[in-house]
């Protein structure tokens, strides 16, 4: 998976054995490119509603299905494992066109096996699952037919969906994602690949993980080296890189989304790499940017903003909206800026604020300006200017990604860049160390899957459309935020006293600025409930897109 912020790239994969077939091992098994016969593969029902602004239309037959690497493989027709533990049956295996030509890759019981289930528009899935074996987390795909994916621009666009997040603790990370994959899963360009779409084949994203078993078609056994902490994964010569958009990567404690452009073929579309290109070993020396550009409320300086009995209440379920802002109002316009709000109990919730007076802006989107000015100063790498930023990451979405959902714990770094304060060894009160509250030596895989086996997290009522056209509610205010502990303002800095109020299309401040200020290039200027800068910057007028918005252009 991508991990958001995340350090370092580790995807938790653990396969169980089917019950059929437990008599040979109880390891985990993996993928391969044929398709197998044993079990059928029939796709759980996962309704979802595209949106305009006269009303939604629900796409009734859409479906999931489980990532590749979760599945059991064989040789093709017999109940030999191609792949056991962490490790690949070398004798089956020469190399990775041998192995692909060789391995079937099954179907999945979802529920049984992998503890996910479906029901209507609301998509469960369990952390910790107990059957024949234990499966820990899973991947899993929105289809728009039985072998191709469901294919999404949200350029122009908004993206929603209702979480809850209330049984995730430290340590876990429910995430919901789109990824530049290819909509038939890469069978169409690979001829080793017969399993395709269907079969949840073809994952990448940026952090170029290795440890997909099967990319482009071929085995990735060659120089594969099992992992030292996690006795159902490792890493293998080649990794799968590909443009990536974290709407959500979130628990209980703390929630951030955050765009990675990357520097592959195809504006961001999948490329296996090798070596450097995977971002090893310079972790900014590769094809894609892995930190990304994030807005996590607590790491920008807002801690009363989001957690349980907060202001974004995370005991209860919450509608999450992320809107995608370009600059000629098209699905083909370049991206400047991506938006957040909640709905929750019937109340419209604006994003927090940047809560670092001084330090810089106290604004509440993504925009370049944001990235540039969060990077500076929380002096983290530039990788994501590297990549083109979103004018890059706007391109790759332009080309249709897919729909990634989740839930999965960290064997290298233990989630703590999402939840808790990270490096471990930096002083927390620095800008930008502290993301949440968990403890520095909390989200060990071994304690979360031995403590909070129940967890879960459960995805519903899935829209898409027009900005403006997939929720509503009470529009409310914000207060000002106390500064983060340890925080002194520079000289010359202190908190504002403004507060932000939600409108029908998203946050009033959508650029930094000062309430009444001149609005900058491409930044909104009007609408029903919008009550920000209404002058645009000398050069650009302020235009009517629709009654809900106005831009400077």
């Amino acid at each position: 998976m991508h991990w958001g912020n995340a350090m370092y790239h580790n995807a938790v994969v653990r396969m169980v054995t089917p019950a059929l077939f437990v008599f040979l091992s109880l390891a985990a098994f993996s993928l391969g490119q044929q398709v197998g016969n044993y079990t059928s593969e029939s796709h759980p029902r996962l309704t979802w509603q595209e949106c305009t602004r006269s009303g939604c239309t629900t796409k009734s037959n859409a479906a999931i299905t489980l990532d590749a690497n979760w599945r059991w493989t064989h040789i093709t027709g017999n109940y030999t494992n191609c792949y056991t533990g962490n490790t690949w049956n070398t004798t089956i295996c020469t190399s990775g066109t041998q192995c692909a030509s060789k391995c079937a890759v099954e179907g999945a019981n979802y529920s049984s096996t992998y503890g996910i289930t479906t029901s209507g528009n609301a998509l469960t899935l369990k952390f910790v699952t107990r059957g024949e074996n234990t499966n820990i987390g899973s991947r899993v795909y929105l289809m728009e037919s039985d072998s191709k994916y469901q294919m999404f621009n949200p350029l122009n666009k908004e993206f929603t969906f209702d979480v809850d997040v209330s049984q995730l603790p430290c340590g876990l990370n429910g995430a919901l994602y789109f990824v530049q994959m290819d909509a038939d899963g890469g069978m169409g360009k690979y001829s080793g690949n017969k399993a395709g779409a269907k079969y949840g084949t073809g994952y990448c994203d940026s952090q170029c993980p290795r440890d997909i078993k099967y990319i482009n078609g071929e085995a990735n056994s060659e120089g594969w080296n099992p992992s030292p902490n996690d006795t159902n994964a490792g890493t293998g010569g080649y990794g799968t890189c590909c443009g990536e958009m974290d709407i959500w990567e979130a628990n209980s404690i703390s929630a951030a989304y955050t765009p990675h452009p990357c520097s592959t073929s195809n504006d961001g579309g999948q490329q296996r790499c090798t070596g450097q290109e995977c971002n090893v070993p310079d972790r900014y020396g590769g094809l894609c940017d892995p930190d990304g550009c994030d807005f996590n409320s607590y790491r920008m300086g807002d801690r009363t903003y989001y957690g349980k009995g907060l202001t974004v209440d995370t005991s209860k379920k919450m509608t999450v909206v992320t809107q995608f802002i370009t600059d000629n109002n098209s699905t083909t316009g370049t991206l400047v800026e991506i938006r957040r709000l909640y709905v929750q109990d019937g109340k419209v919730i604006p994003n927090s604020k940047v809560n670092f007076p001084g330090l810089f802006d106290p604004v509440d989107s993504i925009t370049e300006k944001f990235c540039n000015d969060g990077k500076k100063a929380f002096n983290d790498a530039t990788s994501f200017q590297k990549h083109g930023g979103l004018a890059h990451m706007g391109r790759s979405l332009a080309k249709g990604h897919v729909l990634v959902l989740s839930i999965w714990d960290d064997h290298t770094a233990n989630m703590l860049w999402l939840d808790s304060s990270y490096p471990t060894d930096a002083d927390a009160n620095k800008p930008g160390i502290a993301r949440g509250t968990c403890a520095t030596d909390s989200g060990k895989p071994p304690d979360v899957e031995a403590n909070s086996p129940n967890a879960q997290v459960i995805y519903s009522n899935i829209k898409f459309g027009e900005i403006g056209s997939t929720y509503s509610g009470t529009p409310i205010s914000l207060p000002q935020a106390p500064l983060p502990p340890g925080y002194t303002p520079p000289a010359g800095g202190g908190p504002t006293t403004t507060t932000t109020t939600s409108t029908q299309t998203g946050p009033s401040t959508t650029v930094p600025g000062t309430p009444g200020a001149t609005q900058t290039k491409f930044g909104q200027c009007g609408g029903v409930g919008y009550s920000g800068p209404t002058q645009c910057t000398p050069g650009t007028v302020c235009t009517v897109i629709n009654q809900f918005y106005s831009q400077c252009v």
